[in-house]
């Protein structure tokens, strides 16, 4: 495996690797936005807990045990969202690094670099689908408890 240091190709490798490297930041951006959300998740998680601890009345514990399995689900999602994004960036970064040698050596990575950058965007598109799902739920928890015990008192 011979290295070329002729700048021109090193210059050509540097501009095919730049294009994952914009995946790579919306990965670390959706990183961030999911273990946001993840940490809200928990948050709550501790709320219901503490409160249900608090209370022995059998309608709130049923609520509040209810909320908990939902928000265990939605926690689930969030760890397999992130598990894919660092995947995916993971595949990202291995297909750089593809490019790079293929461009200044003699090495023939071409194939694995598209099928490691491939790989990354279906994990990266995995990542969405559990976020998505992630926030359906979320927003059909949207219970609004005392707004139903008001318009039944308004009947």
């Amino acid at each position: 495996m011979a290295l070329t240091l002729d700048t021109s190709t090193i210059t050509h490798g540097i501009q095919l690797a730049v294009a994952p490297v914009f995946l790579l930041t919306a990965v670390s951006g959706m990183i961030g936005a999911v273990a946001g959300r993840l940490a809200r998740i928990i948050d709550r998680a501790r709320v219901i807990e503490d409160r249900a601890r608090d209370k022995a009345e059998p309608e709130f514990l049923a609520r509040a045990y209810e909320e908990l399995a939902d928000l265990q689900l939605r926690g689930r999602l969030a760890n397999g969202c992130i598990g894919l994004l660092t995947f995916c960036a993971f595949l990202i970064g291995i297909t750089i690094i593809l490019l790079f040698l293929g461009e200044t050596t003699d090495f023939q990575a071409n194939r694995f670099a598209v099928g490691g950058f491939l790989a990354g965007v279906v994990s990266f598109l995995l990542a969405l689908v559990c976020f998505f799902t992630e926030t359906l739920l979320a927003t059909r928890l949207l219970d609004f408890h005392m707004l139903q015990n008001e318009v039944e008192h308004k009947r």
